[in-house]
Formats: structure tokens, sequence, C-alpha cells
């Protein structure tokens, strides 16, 4: 069952950041990922805001795909670019049981 990852993001170096996104796009692909969404923050419209002022929506076929994109060794070594570039926090979601 699909999966979805769900990232908020504040972006410290915005060249940095724009080069993170197109190598981590071609990373997930053969994992099955799609974009489903990517925009900034409009509104608030309950509770705290979260972190970050942008959020990206990727789905995958699965968990597991999600998991091994990941963990894989070609997005592991672009996590210090990631990082160096951006705050995020990711979470991945899978179906309910």
């Amino acid at each position: 069952m699909t999966a979805i990852m769900i990232s908020t993001i504040s972006v410290t170096d915005p060249k940095g950041f724009q080069d993170y996104m197109a190598r981590t796009q071609a990373v997930a692909r053969p994992y099955g990922a799609q974009m489903m969404f990517r925009g900034q923050r409009s509104e608030t419209l309950s509770g705290n805001a979260s972190n970050g002022d942008m959020v990206v929506v990727v789905s995958f076929p699965d968990l597991e795909a999600l998991q091994r994109w990941h963990a894989s060794p070609e997005y592991r070594e672009i996590i210090a670019l990631r990082d160096a570039s951006s705050d995020q926090v990711m979470t991945a979601y899978g179906p309910m049981s």
C-alpha cells in the first residue's frame, strides 16, 4: 500500500537546496517516488506552526520502498548537502491497520 514522506523545510542555502532537490528526486525515482506536492506555508489555521516554511509530500509504492530509498547509498551521499542547505523534519507515513 502507498506510503508518503512529508518533509517540513527551512531553506538556509537556496542554491544548495536546489541542487539537493534535483539530486534527491533523481535518486528517489527508481524507488517509485512521485512528488505529490511542494509548496510554501500560506497560513496556520490551528495550533502552533510546525518547523519550516515549505513542505514537500512524496508518495512511494509502499513503506518498504520509502525505507529502501532513505537507506540507499545514493541518498546517503547527499545527506550532507541536505543538512548544509536546509533544516528538515522528514516523516514517513504508512497505511493504518
